[in-house]
């Protein structure tokens, strides 16, 4: 509810009124909204309705003792509730004359009851007196989420952070507080479709206006929209504001009067104060309301009305509402009769030409453009299961996406719109045919039914209007009943049928309602080869949702499947073999359907899938090759997959098949290699069985742009290694891969940023990334928004800035200046790579203070030493490491709190972070009274712990900080008696000579203000 009460509600903006709900429609129907949520939810939501509050909300009450139920013990004029005060239980609310407080949902509820005829003025006045309600509820960082923007929390992170019982309460209440925040919004968005001046009008008026707005002769400067995002419903307004009744904001400028903001609203519109309409402040209501926008230019320019034609192109107000949306979309062709509009400014009839061409106007007017857009953007990304040799995978599909994790079945199913048959094609004689065939399939015997199965066969069910007429008229009920007889033959016929109509989406899900997908999970069972065939293939094609892929797993089908694979490896006849080939192809196109889900990929390694799948990758089939290689590719981001992959010699296969003359199998290969060479092992297997040179020769196929994403993936991750580094280079990988950063589709770029890394590891290379111009194209990068490609190219800019020459490159650029923004990137990987990108060019830059200086964001540190993600708070201490070198720098991040920043992050147990931030302390201590501030905040004690920690960059960085500290007598007596002598003193014996001098003085120091303060008792 935070969008709603922040923005959709109505405030008086006056005193003496100024925090009173306004008395308007929208206001009266979200308190009734409000109103059954708390009434409901002591019943609906019994623990988070007794969640205590973190402060306890408080107002003016009419409610009296008397209003109140034997639940309050009652004194006088005061009730208290019987429940005790105790952390399994609320805090009891508290009733004085004509002031009421409660700590907990069910204590609301239970006072509005008490309410009775006034339950509307009590939740009312509860608001009233409690703006900041979602803060006394969840606490401050919870609710500026929920307000924040209209975004909502993060309510998975708050799942991640439960460590009791009350946290995971307090979670679930967050996610019932935005579930009913946007059924409120929604409920309050229907009042559009009765409205006087809808978005269809307004959009008429303003092609009108802009219209106007064009030529010499021209009656208006400019028109336009403050927003170019248009929502769903026409309308340009933030979804808080058309709950209100707003439709867009315009800007016109007129000849005679300036600059008009304009607000259009059902009502009408009206002038408004300019501004951010996003803010609360923005958009205020400056004039009275008007019918419509030419009524108010009339009205405000008297150059627009004197020269404009009186009669409108459109119908008057009274008539608006009696008028469809779809004739005002007709209206646009009224574009002719504003041309003949006489503006006596011309002195005659000049024609004016059109904004648009009509083609042009038609395909942007068009009502279902929109929504074809957006689904051709929403285009699934993930491989096309290939149902047939001929079935090519899916170009759009992107490595980045397909090697992340699959999202969890439980998420809620993308419901697609059904794309329902035309009218005309219920009166077209297939649909008479139809109707026909599947009225003789119901009533007819065996024979008719057969007879009836093949002539449905020959209809175009490559259509959805065909599938979807066979479905509504009970034909697809119908067949997937046949799955349940004896009767072979039929089945055989009605799964024929199944496998072409469920590769439409609205059958795939209507077979799952059915409860068709058990059915066809029972026949996998079936003593027919050829039925169980056409079962796994028709579930390929249904299991492309999640809700089908679990039912497969629930049923028993995912064993069933692998099965099928294990009976052609066993099979002897050579006359089953064909058949027993078929079926555990189609089984193999299942199982990589069903691997699309986290839990099916788990349930096929402990089925014994995996080694299955491997012997069969020595089939010289590509049809059966590529199903089998998606499914690997699929499994293999689980870590037990990848296991076994590596024992089964199943690498060598795949090596093997990049030879392939098929793009199809070359790609699932090389993306079965980009996820198996997260590990060790695998990356050896690929440099033995000779896959790298064929990697490399995958790089030529500049034109097949899904190959070349696989195949940089794959070098990406082979290039972890040193030892294939150094054959890469052989075959002038890094070349190649620089040539690669240019024009080329994102995902590509990611793995090719990623490989550079890797390549950059090795000192040789940062000389030729330089000589083949590779470091301008990434700083180029370094402007994109995608967060991985960013992350990638971040790293690969470090690693080119730990050479001089090439720090000399990024430093024309103003490449420091692109990294150094980036830390205002709202991804915690994508500041953290930042950083550390930064930290060499600090050292490495010809005038290291100038550089620094250039920055002139040193505001941004303090923010992010609050973050949550260790590697930011590490990477930000080597930062601050390198900026505190210079007095300047220091003297001013001294000014901003650093100190006592740093301090907060001493007692962390990540010894990645405890180095850089000891190595941090260290530096910081070298100005002014640093020492002394660092050892009042409590700095030492837990930099005398670290010398316990096993990692010796730990030991080493903390001794140097310690030195440093030892320096101000208080922290010398703060070691002492912490014992960090005894750590000290094996110090003294280390490789480095800067840390043997640090810990040998700092034993001194301490030894020395031990004795004076011996002599001084």
């Amino acid at each position: 509810m935070g969008v709603s009460l922040s923005k959709a509600a109505q405030w008086t903006t006056f005193s003496p009124d100024a925090s009173k709900l306004k008395s308007s429609p929208t206001n009266e129907a979200l308190l009734k909204e409000i109103l059954t949520f708390v009434e409901q939810i002591g019943s609906q939501h019994p623990q988070e309705a007794d969640f205590t509050f973190e402060a306890p909300l408080q107002w003016s009450t009419t409610v009296v003792t008397s209003d109140l139920k034997s639940d309050y013990h009652i004194r006088d004029s005061t009730a208290r509730s019987h429940e005790t005060d105790s952390r399994e239980a609320p805090p009891p609310p508290l009733l004085t004359p004509s002031t009421v407080r409660v700590r907990s949902l069910g204590q609301l509820s239970m006072l509005i009851q008490a309410a009775e005829d006034k339950k509307l003025e009590e939740v009312q006045a509860c608001l009233e007196g409690n703006r900041d309600f979602l803060v006394k509820i969840l606490g401050p960082r919870i609710a500026s989420q929920l307000l924040e923007d209209g975004a909502y929390a993060d309510v998975e992170s708050l799942k991640e952070d439960v460590k009791d019982e009350a946290s995971e309460i307090k979670a679930r209440l967050v996610a019932l507080l935005q579930n009913t925040d946007t059924r409120i919004l929604r409920k309050l968005l229907r009042d559009f479709s009765d409205a006087q001046y809808d978005p269809d009008f307004m959009k008429v008026e303003m092609d009108f206006l802009q219209f106007c707005s064009e030529g010499d002769d021209r009656l208006l400067k400019s028109v336009r929209y403050t927003s170019d995002f248009e929502f769903w419903n026409g309308c340009r307004a933030p979804p808080w504001r058309q709950a209100q009744g707003e439709i867009c904001y315009v800007v016109i400028e007129s000849v005679d009067t300036g600059s008009l903001n304009v607000t259009c609203c059902t009502a009408g519109v009206f002038l408004n104060g300019g501004g951010n309409p996003e803010e609360d402040g923005g958009c205020i209501r400056t004039s009275e309301m008007y019918p419509d926008l030419v009524t108010l230019m009339k009205r405000r320019s008297s150059y627009f009305a004197l020269n404009v034609v009186r009669e409108e192109p459109y119908p008057p107000s009274t008539q608006r509402s009696r008028q469809s949306a779809s004739q005002f979309h007709g209206s646009r062709k009224l574009e002719p009769r504003w041309s003949d509009l006489l503006l006596s400014a011309g002195g005659g009839e000049e024609e004016r030409k059109p904004r648009r061409s009509s083609a042009e106007e038609k395909k942007r007017l068009e009502p279902g453009t929109r929504s074809k857009i957006k689904a051709e953007l929403s285009v699934s990304s993930s491989p096309v299961r290939l149902t047939s040799l001929t079935k090519k995978t899916s170009s759009k599909a992107t490595l980045a996406e397909l090697s992340s994790e699959t999202s969890s079945e439980s998420e809620e199913e993308e419901e697609r719109p059904e794309h329902r048959p035309e009218s005309d094609f219920y009166l077209s004689s297939e649909f008479l045919q139809i109707k026909k065939l599947v009225k003789y399939l119901k009533k007819g015997d065996q024979k008719v039914t057969l007879l009836m199965l093949c002539c449905m066969l020959d209809l175009d069910l490559t259509q959805d209007s065909c599938n979807l007429a066979i479905r509504d008229e009970g034909g697809l009920q119908f067949l997937l009943n046949l799955l349940d007889t004896n009767e072979d033959k039929c089945k055989i016929g009605a799964l024929k049928i199944l496998i072409r109509m469920s590769r439409c989406v609205p059958i795939q899900r209507s077979m799952e309602d059915m409860l068709g997908v058990r059915s066809l999970v029972n026949n996998l069972d079936s003593e027919v080869t050829k039925v169980k065939a056409l079962a796994a293939e028709t579930i390929a094609n249904v299991a492309n949702f999640p809700r089908a892929r679990r039912t497969v797993r629930q049923s028993g089908g995912i064993e069933k499947l692998i099965k099928l694979l294990d009976c052609f490896l066993k099979s002897q006849k050579k006359s089953d073999h064909s058949e027993n080939m078929e079926a555990a192809r189609c089984g193999a196109l299942a199982l990589w359907s069903c691997s699309r889900s986290t839990k099916n990929k788990k349930a096929i390694c402990s089925a014994g899938g995996i080694p299955l799948l491997g012997c069969l990758l020595t089939s010289s089939l590509e049809s059966m090759l590529i199903p089998v290689v998606g499914t690997l590719q699929e499994c293999a981001s689980e870590e037990s997959s990848r296991i076994t992959i590596q024992s089964k010699d199943i690498i060598k296969n795949l090596v093997k098949n990049l030879r392939s003359n098929c793009t199809d199998l070359q790609i699932q290969c090389s993306m079965a290699l980009f996820k198996c060479a997260e590990d060790t092992e695998t990356r050896d297997l690929v440099r033995k069985y000779k896959g790298l040179k064929l990697l490399v020769e995958l790089l030529n196929n500049t034109n097949n742009k899904e190959l070349l994403a696989a195949a940089t993936g794959a070098i990406w991750k082979c290039s972890i290694s040193i030892e294939n580094v150094l054959i890469f280079q052989n075959d002038k990988v890094l070349e190649s891969l620089a040539g690669l950063l240019t024009a080329q589709p994102e995902e590509v770029l990611i793995n090719v940023a990623g490989a550079l890394t890797e390549f950059l590891q090795v000192p040789a290379n940062k000389a030729v990334i330089r000589k083949c111009d590779g470091i301008k194209p990434m700083i180029q990068l370094l402007l994109s928004t995608n967060q991985a490609l960013l992350v990638n190219v971040t790293k690969a800019v470090g690693a080119c800035a730990t050479d001089r020459e090439n720090m000399k490159i990024i430093d024309e650029l103003d490449g420091i200046s692109l990294l150094w923004s980036l830390l205002q990137n709202p991804n915690p990987e994508v500041q953290a790579s930042a950083a550390w990108a930064i930290c060499p060019c600090i050292g490495n830059s010809k005038d290291a203070m100038r550089t620094v200086l250039s920055f002139q964001g040193f505001g941004r540190i303090p923010n992010l030493l609050m973050s949550t993600n260790n590697e930011v708070l590490a990477s930000i201490c080597a930062v601050i490491a390198k900026l505190a070198k210079y007095k300047n720098i220091l003297a001013t991040l001294t000014d901003l709190g650093i100190v006592s920043l740093l301090t907060k992050l001493t007692n962390t147990k990540d010894d990645r972070l405890r180095h850089h931030l000891s190595d941090a302390i260290c530096h910081c201590c070298q100005f002014a009274n640093n020492t002394a501030s660092f050892g009042e905040a409590g700095a030492v004690e837990p930099l005398v712990r670290y010398m316990k920690s096993e990692d010796i960059l730990v030991r080493q960085s903390a001794t140097m900080a310690l030195f440093q500290l030892s320096w101000d007598p208080n922290n010398n007596l703060t070691m002492l008696s912490r014992g960090a002598v005894k750590r000290l003193i094996p110090m003294i014996g280390s490789t480095l000579e800067e840390v043997q001098e640090a810990a040998a003085c700092c034993v001194r120091n301490i030894r020395m203000t031990a004795m004076e303060c011996r002599k001084a008792s």
